[in-house]
């Protein structure tokens, strides 16, 4: 129980100081937390671990790695039946999908999260699920629902509510009435969130705080307060530690601010230093309100084309997010710019949709705004056009090169585009699978069934549609066929609009083609040198300063195929460290072959790692592919690399730099497609001076070095090494409950330990193996020589098996006598490089090698050998 009480401790640790929002300590102790509880066996806690990870990271804009914690957590609560777990996963997994704006997904999930909640009678986990159900109907346009849910979450707090979630309650209705325009509710409501989240503390609610606090900015936009938001909206700005996202935000709040208060130009500017900052892809929703913010600054200095542009494809970026409020305000700014221009058929369209959206979420103010627009079209009877003809086709190309940020969003503008300007009765994206099922991408003009009708004609080869024309034209390949546009054109359609379409299909298959090239997986990047919750493999323990350098160095080398050489004492987990390379690397589907070196004979090694043809030798009785050609496209694994024979060196060599093996009996080599690591327990240096080893050999196998270090110098990790071996041990031999006596732990945590990792878990077993179930393991019932005192002489011996006071291994003796011998050696000689190496009765070239090892100054050796 000793791993399971430190995990479940540093878990409250990390609740406790996320209190206080030091990250960086929450992440450490959830590090040191998962290791222990992953040594103990506990699932439900380790599930915990992942899901206040998950948080960490969603809150940091760390968004996809944070849906892949909430994946291992949702794994480990189904592997327990965890109910209440899943509840709380979903709930997370729904605030993910609302961060990343996919609204579709998170509502799914939240009504998920409620519907658990509900049926386990969790009042706190309810309210919570239900807050969250709130938001995400919110920013569906559902404001009736969202009202209705979000009174029923106040009504539903336990006692130890998290009073943030009252707080972004609040939030969310505050958000409601904005939209409603009932601007007096929407101050009493963000003075609440205020309240709420006031009281949660004030370094942990700074989150949470940023949103109503960009809401006020907005707030005071509306009821006409302009020098006020620019300056709530500039102090929000300038607050240290303002996340991106929100950072993002308050930006765009503050050019609003600046529009309001008549400083069109100082907005301007500010747009354009924020739009190098603003991706896309990360944050759709802000480029939809960046886009109809800039789009106001073009209406206001005349520039008619660039702002359509912006407005336009700021509905379609609303329309594919699902945001219905969002949109309508866009179609509202379109509609009004398209009655100043006189066009009025354009006008009346836009403002159709906004008031069709304004009607249903109730939202008077801008349903007044949108109707005292419509009636102003009456004096209208010109049909002008918003964009002058001579600008039409650039404004066109623009908008389809910037929506090339996002597929989905460059189908709709391809759609809308060809709508507007070819005088189209409807267009339609459509992709026509291998599958033979026909999908819909994108349409305008016409309804889902109606675009539908038109695709799957297209593909029948069909070419009339009423009393249209059906054109089509193709816009590359999507992921599972041939993509296309068709739009519907009156019969007596000229050339010039036949030019413009082809014209912009290329542009949009052009699009579309980098939009590919964008999804395509990356060349993979170096591994985040941050510690994973999880285990790199089962059993890899990991808490001390030690082995985290070594998981960083596994996540380095996991991303590409150089050779690694693993260096470390007999035990310590060598060959665990391989694997955990090959399972990070791109060939963790293929095969991992370790082999051996040291248990085959000097005849027999070449043929077993290169192979050999039937009856080139005596005994050669069939082909063998040799174990090299095994691995083919996976890893092979050179254990105890320093013993292969001499003469077998440099065929080894060769294939390192080659590629290529030639198998006993053959003439032509073969090209294999293998990673090589190797591992050895001897000091390669001197073998090499010795004349046991090749030295380009010894170069080639080292490219990268990764050396274990000892389980004496990484003892904090002994507790939970014992009690994961001892779960082990306990499952394997049918003998429940056996534990380890607190003295026994303590008496294992101060062995030096000369077999390492592999002796430790040799004696739980023997420990288990003579232990009656339920029994517990006593100092007395393990093996002489760790509860014997030494039998050497010495003052440094007498105290017994303690730290600091038992001897080291030889390995780690003799490194320590070479160390301080070339030092001194160096020191008298004033680092004379010959000297040094005649009076250790070495070479040069042995001296540096040792030096080498030894992490070494060799800068006199450099300047010598100058």
């Amino acid at each position: 129980r000793e791993s399971w009480a430190i995990g479940l401790a540093r878990y409250e640790l990390a609740h406790c100081y996320r209190q206080v929002g030091d990250s960086g300590i929450v992440r450490e102790h959830l590090t040191q937390a998962a290791a222990a509880l992953h040594a103990a066996g506990e699932r439900r806690h380790l599930a915990l671990v992942h899901s206040l990870s998950a948080v960490l990271l969603a809150q940091s804009g760390r968004s996809e790695e944070a849906e892949a914690a909430l994946g291992q957590c949702e794994r480990l609560a189904k592997i327990i039946q965890a109910d209440d777990l899943l509840a709380g996963v979903a709930h997370n997994q729904a605030n993910v999908a609302l961060m990343r704006k996919h609204l579709d997904r998170a509502l799914i999930l939240a009504e998920r999260s409620v519907s658990l909640h509900e049926a386990l009678g969790s009042g706190h986990g309810l309210a919570v699920a239900l807050a969250s159900l709130g938001q995400i109907l919110v920013q569906l346009g559902d404001l009736e629902r969202a009202e209705h849910i979000l009174t029923r979450t106040l009504e539903v707090r336990s006692p130890v509510q998290f009073q943030e979630t009252t707080g972004a309650v609040y939030d969310s209705l505050a958000q409601i009435h904005m939209m409603r325009g009932s601007y007096e509710r929407a101050g009493e409501y963000l003075r609440l969130a205020s309240e709420g989240y006031g009281a949660y503390g004030t370094h942990s609610s700074r989150w949470y705080e940023w949103s109503i606090l960009v809401l006020g900015v907005k707030l005071a936009i509306r009821r006409g307060d302009h020098e006020a938001a620019v300056r709530q909206a500039e102090e929000l700005v300038a607050t240290p530690g303002l996340p991106p996202a929100e950072a993002i935000q308050a930006e765009i709040a503050a050019c609003e601010a600046l529009i309001a208060a008549s400083r069109v130009m100082d907005a301007e500017q500010r747009l354009t230093s924020l739009e190098g900052r603003l991706d896309p892809r990360a944050a759709p929703a802000a480029w939809g309100e960046f886009l109809r913010v800039r789009g106001t600054v073009h209406e206001l200095l005349n520039r008619s084309g660039s702002a359509h542009h912006d407005f336009a494809q700021s509905v379609s970026v609303f329309e594919l997010l699902g945001e219905r409020y969002q949109a309508a305000v866009s179609n509202l700014a379109l509609g009004r710019l398209a009655a100043k221009a006189g066009n009025r058929a354009s006008a009346e369209r836009f403002l159709d949709h906004a008031t069709t959206v304004f009607q249903s979420l109730g939202a008077r103010r801008d349903l007044a705004e949108t109707l005292e627009t419509r009636a102003q079209l009456r004096q209208i009877s010109d049909v002008a056009p918003v964009i002058p003809s001579s600008d039409a086709d650039d404004a066109v190309v623009r908008r389809l090169i910037e929506a090339a940020v996002l597929p989905g969003l460059l189908a709709r503008e391809t759609a809308t585009a060809l709508l507007e300007t070819i005088g189209a009765n409807a267009a339609v994206v459509f992709v026509a699978p291998t599958s033979g099922k026909f999908r819909l991408v994108a349409s305008a003009g016409c309804t889902s069934d109606e675009a539908r009708t038109i695709g799957q004609g297209v593909l029948q080869g069909h070419r009339n549609y009423r009393d249209g024309l059906v054109l089509a034209e193709p816009l590359g390949t999507d992921y599972d066929g041939p993509r296309t546009c068709a739009v519907v054109v009156p019969r007596g359609m000229t050339d010039g609009d036949s030019r413009r379409l082809r014209m912009f299909a290329s542009i949009a298959r052009q699009g579309f083609e980098l939009c590919g090239l964008r999804d395509r997986p990356p060349a993979p990047p170096e591994p985040a040198t941050e510690r994973p919750l999880d285990p790199l493999l089962p059993g890899f323990i990991c808490v001390s300063a030690a082995m985290n350098r070594v998981v960083e160095q596994i996540q380095r080398v996991q991303g590409h195929d150089l050779t690694v050489l693993i260096t470390g004492e007999s035990g310590t987990g060598k060959d665990l460290v391989a694997r955990a390379i090959h399972a990070g690397s791109s060939r963790s589907s293929a095969v991992f072959l370790p082999y051996n070196c040291t248990t085959t004979t000097r005849d027999m090694a070449d043929s077993q790692l290169f192979g050999h043809r039937r009856g080139s030798f005596t005994g050669a009785v069939a082909d063998q592919a040799g174990v090299i050609r095994t691995a083919g496209d996976g890893t092979l694994f050179l254990d105890e690399v320093g013993d292969l024979p001499l003469d077998v060196q440099p065929k080894l060599l060769r294939f390192l730099e080659q590629g290529e093996v030639t198998p006993v009996g053959e003439a032509r080599p073969q090209r294999v497609d293998v990673r090589i690591l190797a591992a050895t327990n001897a000091d390669l240096e001197q073998r090499v001076t010795e004349g046991r080893f090749r030295e380009d050999l010894y170069y080639r196998l080292s490219v990268i070095r990764i050396h274990i270090p000892p389980l004496r110098e990484r003892r904090e990790e002994i507790p939970h090494m014992s009690t994961y071996f001892l779960r082990e041990a306990c499952e394997r031999l049918n003998k429940p409950g056996v534990q380890l006596a607190p003295m026994t732990l303590d008496l294992l945590t101060r062995y030096w330990w000369p077999g390492n990792v592999r002796q430790l878990k040799n004696e739980i077993q023997r420990a288990v193996a003579l232990s009656s179930p339920g029994g517990t393991v006593e100092p007395d019932q393990l093996s002489a020589d760790l509860s014997a005192p030494p039998s050497s002489p010495g003052p440094a011996r007498a105290a017994g098996p303690l730290v600091g006071s038992v001897p080291r291994n030889l390995a780690a003796a003799i490194e320590e006598v070479e160390r301080a011998l070339i030092v001194n050696t160096l020191d008298r000689t004033a680092n004379n490089i010959s000297e040094s190496a005649r009076l250790l009765g070495l070479t040069r070239r042995g001296l540096y090698l040792k030096m080498r090892r030894l992490s070494l100054d060799a800068a006199g050796a450099d300047a010598e050998r100058d």
